[in-house]
């Protein structure tokens, strides 16, 4: 055991130590090359270990170096010698693998000090991209399952009580008090309890991914509370690390004795297990995800009787995703004062940040963070210095905030006023060339294709939707589609079975709150204002910038382009399929090609 250092003995400085992410991302970018690499050239000299994602997605593979807490980004395997040798013999940074400011160019020096990281609140994510989630020994150490030796020092009651107080909410899209759910499922009768973990989003994937501990140090708090001794984490099959990782941290709990017949030694047991799935979004609803685990079709029940009351094989089950169940050891560990503190709302939440925004990535705040702070604080804003157009909340269930609205909080009453949800708590920024109606159409069609069609409001309300959104982007609107489409979503929002058909149209509804004369735009004069929608659109080169260079000439696939070198070529409107690769292709120092707006197309009569 290692001698802590007293006040006559000089501490001993940190071991250096390579932290090479291993997270999907980075894994797909080969970061596995990299760790091995390393592992060669450092040697007995260092500790080199794998980790999850501490969030900075766009910038892998990375590599951290602590205890000086240098990042390396787009590390690849050749990098590894060089890396190596600057920390263990010269004392020196690589620069030209330093992360650098995005709006800047500046380098900087640590993690902690970029303009991503510098400005959350990580609590759920503390153990991400930092300890080894391969290793139940830096889960520990980290202190790891003291908050279920806690919990288990406490009665039942007491457990759900501090959660109620802690104002813990699902960090799903429906946002249910946890504790008052638990409350239930205590209470309900049964000759058994289940507790389950949702995890099938990209959120819960990466937590999964980094901190699988985490998530069975909560379900065990769980499981605890309300009584029960079997549990179940639905991982999609698509997120194969997340599942071969939280496999192996079940072996590493019992192997302690955090897991199985009886937890700590307390007498209460527990046993976990992991059940894979194709992605279907319809399991993320929590009656379709039990029908799955007990081998049946996986579409949803009618409610009530709630799965608290009668889930698994009709017996009072809670259910719970990744994220939340992280949430308990906090609540727990730490109480529900400090737990409100961090927000009066409860506690922090995890976004996806994704679309046209310099700094994507997963990030973590406290719950009433503005979107305002989270695009342009922590996202540092659009590329370019282009305008916030609307931000898409929830993923394709979510719904649409537009850029005036962006002083709103994050949380889940706020979003609800408005017509959203959190649902699955992605943040997608659309800058202002993109086509709100056609942005609608495409999270419609997904919903729809998800769509199981148990229901009558969803499969044929859903159909005429989507067929309602096709024609309008396409220049055949007819007088009278947006009313309809209004009528239809919220008809569809009051009626359908599920919350994926209740949800479905809220990426309709409210688009055309906030963009109604886009969607005027393109019913009355068939012509998209953002000039993105295809068959409303035309590309045409400007003779005046076009120097005759001939790449987009040649990079045209069906030979719409003609002209001389040096002479402005001219695009065929009758040969032109309207594919934009003469619009990408053209040198941004000339920009010699333009969108403009194309020729109404014939009516087609429904």
């Amino acid at each position: 055991m290692k001698r802590e250092a007293t006040d006559t003995q000089a501490p001993r400085e940190k071991q250096t130590a390579f932290l090479v992410c291993q997270s999907t991302n980075c894994h797909s970018l080969t970061s596995e090359k990299i760790l091995a690499a390393l592992e060669q050239e450092v040697g007995e000299r260092a500790l080199v270990k794998l980790t999850g994602c501490h969030g900075l997605c766009q910038e892998g593979p990375t590599v951290l170096v602590e205890p000086q807490g240098t990042l390396y980004v787009k590390v690849g395997e050749q990098d590894a010698a060089e890396i190596a040798k600057a920390h263990l013999e010269e004392g020196t940074v690589v620069e030209r693998l330093l992360y650098h400011d995005s709006l800047t160019g500046e380098a900087v020096a640590t993690l902690a000090e970029t303009k991503f990281l510098a400005r959350q609140t990580r609590h759920v994510l503390a153990h991400c991209g930092v300890i080894d989630p391969e290793s139940i020994e830096d889960y520990v150490a980290a202190g790891g399952y003291e908050a279920l030796g806690k919990a288990l020092s406490m009665t039942p009651e007491a457990v759900i009580e501090e959660t109620k107080e802690s104002g813990l909410r699902g960090r799903g899209g429906a946002g249910f008090p946890t504790g008052l759910k638990w409350e239930v499922a205590r209470r309900a009768q049964g000759t058994e309890k289940f507790v389950v973990c949702n995890a099938g989003v990209f959120v819960a994937r990466s937590l999964m991914e980094s901190d699988p501990h985490a998530v069975i140090e909560g379900m065990a708090i769980s499981a605890f509370a309300v009584g029960a001794h079997q549990g179940y984490i639905y991982v999609r099959a698509e997120y194969p690390v997340a599942a071969r990782r939280l496999e192996l941290a079940i072996q590493q709990a019992k192997a302690r004795g955090t897991l199985g017949e009886s937890v700590l030694g307390s007498g209460f047991g527990l046993e976990l297990e992991v059940v894979q799935g194709a992605g279907a979004f319809l399991t993320g609803e929590e009656t379709a995800l039990l029908n799955f685990i007990e081998g049946k079709r996986g579409v949803p029940r009618a409610r009530p009787p709630y799965p608290a009351v009668q889930g698994l094989w009709g017996q009072p089950t809670v259910v719970n995703n990744v994220e939340t169940y992280c949430n308990v050891p906090l609540v727990i560990g730490r109480g529900a004062q400090w737990f409100k503190q961090v927000s009066p709302l409860g506690g922090t939440k995890v976004f996806a940040l994704t679309g046209k925004v310099v700094n994507a990535g997963l990030l973590e705040v406290p719950l009433g963070t503005t979107f305002q702070e989270i695009i342009y604080g922590i996202g540092q804003g659009l590329p370019e210095g282009k305008e916030c157009k609307a931000v898409a909340v929830g993923g394709p269930t979510g719904g649409y905030l537009s850029a005036a609205m962006l002083d709103m909080p994050a949380a889940y009453d706020s979003l609800t006023a408005v017509g959203c949800t959190m649902g699955s708590s992605s943040i997608e920024v659309c800058d202002q060339e993109t086509c709100m109606v056609d942005q609608a159409k495409r999270f419609f069609a997904f919903c729809q294709a998800e769509s199981c069609g148990k229901c009558v409001p969803c499969r044929l309300g859903s159909t005429r939707i989507a067929n309602i959104l096709s024609r309008t982007v396409s220049g055949q609107g007819m007088e009278g589609d947006i009313e309809r489409l209004e009528e239809l979503g919220t008809t569809l929002k009051a009626t359908a079975l599920c919350n994926l058909g209740r949800e479905a149209a809220n990426s309709v509804l409210t688009t055309i709150r906030s963009f109604r004369e886009e969607y005027e735009a393109h019913v009355a004069e068939k012509r998209c204002p953002a000039l993105q929608c295809k068959e409303l659109i035309a590309y045409q080169i400007l003779p005046e910038k076009c120097m005759g260079c001939g790449i987009c000439l040649r990079s045209c696939p069906v030979k719409a382009i003609t002209g001389e070198k040096r002479v402005a070529h001219v695009i065929s409107r009758e040969l032109c399929i309207k594919c934009g690769t003469c619009f990408e292709s053209c040198p941004p120092k000339f920009r010699a090609i333009e969108r403009v707006s194309g020729e109404v197309p014939a009516p087609v009569v429904p």
